[in-house]
């Protein structure tokens, strides 16, 4: 993961706000760059975007072929069995991307962790264990990975981050009734969640739900 970072910035000033946002398996950094101007974000509101790339590594499901990926995939149904520590090395790595930002003079607190598939699951697994407070958690087309360790490792910072979820009903990737699972043990665990669910939505993110997300975004970095 020593590769450089895409970063792009919309607005126009000096950034204060920043979204680290994570591609999907076989994707890379380049997959939501047309987002940037997609979201139609004020020219007042400066928001740093970075977009990093997933290691290079073989993939249990592909038959080992060797791909971007945040973590191993080992079977189809991608909810039971888990690659934990694979998981749990990509959540260490994000902290510390986090951190690097916090250094860099943007507060925790206008800080955004998104993720598509893949990348949505790393983005739940380390913003709820991250210490210090986020502005919001952004998980589209994907589910809450390791959930039976959720409420040990949980952090009290982020009881309260805003999460926006999102998810096509026709998604044949990541099946909606994981996602539906995942929506409830959060819940289960006192967090509040804006859910937003596309009719015919396939795994992909579709233009109603692009007006969600700037939405979203202008009122948790506001």
């Amino acid at each position: 993961m020593n590769e450089t970072p895409i970063i792009l910035q919309s607005g126009t000033g000096e950034a204060e706000r920043c979204v680290i946002w994570l591609h999907g398996l076989g994707a890379d950094g380049h997959d939501f760059e047309a987002i940037v101007p997609a979201l139609q974000l004020p020219p007042a509101f400066s928001v740093k975007f970075i977009f990093p790339h997933a290691p290079m590594m073989p993939v249990t499901i592909n038959n080992g072929y060797v791909m971007r990926a945040w973590y191993d995939i080992l079977a189809m149904d991608i909810g039971s069995q888990q690659d934990e520590a694979g998981v749990r090395k990509s959540q260490h790595w994000l902290a510390g991307l986090v951190d690097q930002q916090i250094e860099a003079g943007i507060a925790a607190n206008r800080i955004v962790l998104a993720g598509f598939s893949q990348g949505g699951a790393i983005v739940l697994q380390t913003g709820l264990r991250f210490d210090k407070p986020l502005a919001g958690l952004m998980a589209l087309s994907t589910y809450l990975p390791l959930a039976d360790t959720l409420e040990a490792e949980k952090s009290t910072a982020n009881q309260s981050v805003p999460i926006f979820m999102a998810h096509g009903d026709s998604d044949s990737v990541v099946k909606p009734e994981l996602a539906y699972r995942s929506r409830a043990r959060l819940e289960q665990q006192g967090y509040a969640l804006e859910w937003h669910e596309y009719r015919g939505l396939q795994h992909g993110v579709s233009e109603q739900e692009i007006g969600d997300i700037s939405r979203w975004l202008q009122k948790v970095l506001s």
